[in-house]
């Protein structure tokens, strides 16, 4: 167990499964270059901005610029209407992230310890995960009821793939000779899944988790355009509707930031979950 916990140090460590976890988790020097780089970003929002806005007629794209746009953020986040849709927005994307993992990571589990398994469900898997999640609009329309469970199903099916693939690849990582050593001590195929498997692929399950977020929360806006009354999607398809420039570059910072916290929340678990239990 001890070499079990030493391996998944080592892939938190280096990175695994892509980089994924290495380059998430770099930081030079604490929040400095992240402040450096915010500044940066802003920049070149203001710069870019004001070359859309010069010329006769274009008056309209000065609620681009930074100021009117945090002046309207300023404003919408004082309203009850934006709280609850930023709720719903974060419960669709936890119950579609939820779906995805209870069936990606057993069966990613499985797929990368079998190598027959994940021979065959190499090509579907990556055929399916070719596919545009927005492509299975139509069909989440036709299948559900409500368009909460339209969304729903859309998050899961954007974010299943990365959490199988991941875990997959975490799985198929497993030093051979520990499942050799287990087995010549007469453990059973449950007993190696749970004190080996498991344990030396939390790295990658937990990359692919963050990665799933990441895709869950782009998916999300788009999904939202389906016709649902409430969610961050909705408030920028309102503010399209109605020309308030301002108010739509309000919501895509309000996104920007709120996933942005969601995924420094979620790398503070995992590190504390990992840490505890490599201790």
């Amino acid at each position: 167990m001890v070499d079990v916990k030493n391996s998944a140090r080592d892939s938190m460590n280096k990175g695994n499964h892509f980089n994924f976890s290495s380059f998430f988790s770099y930081r030079a020097s604490g929040f400095k270059f992240e402040i450096l780089g915010i500044l940066i970003l802003f920049m070149v929002w203001m710069s870019l901005g004001w070359i859309l806005a010069l010329g006769d007629g274009r008056d309209q794209f000065y609620d681009f610029l930074p100021i009117p746009t945090m002046k309207a953020l300023f404003i919408v986040v004082q309203e009850d209407r934006f709280w609850l849709s930023v709720w719903a927005s974060i419960r669709r994307v936890m119950v579609g992230i939820s779906i995805a993992a209870l069936i990606g990571i057993p069966t990613g589990l499985v797929t990368g310890f079998y190598p027959v398994l994940r021979n065959i469900a190499y090509a579907p898997t990556q055929l399916l995960r070719m596919v545009s999640p927005l492509s299975w609009m139509p069909v989440a329309l036709i299948v559900f009821t409500s368009f909460e469970g339209a969304i729903c199903f859309l998050i899961a099916m954007a974010t299943v793939w990365p959490i199988i693939l991941n875990t997959a690849s975490g799985a198929a990582d497993v030093n051979p000779k520990w499942i050799q050593m287990a087995m010549n001590q007469g453990a059973n195929r449950v007993q190696i899944f749970r004190t080996i498997v498991i344990p030396a692929t939390l790295p990658a399950i937990f990359s692919s988790m963050r990665l799933a977020l990441g895709v869950a929360w782009i998916v999300l806006v788009p999904a939202e355009f389906l016709g649902v009354a409430s969610g961050l999607g909705y408030l920028i398809n309102d503010a399209r509707d109605t020309l308030e420039y301002d108010m739509l570059m309000a919501m895509i910072v309000a996104i920007g930031i709120l996933g942005f916290s969601l995924d420094k929340l979620f790398q503070f678990v995992q590190t504390l979950f990992v840490r505890s239990w490599m201790e």
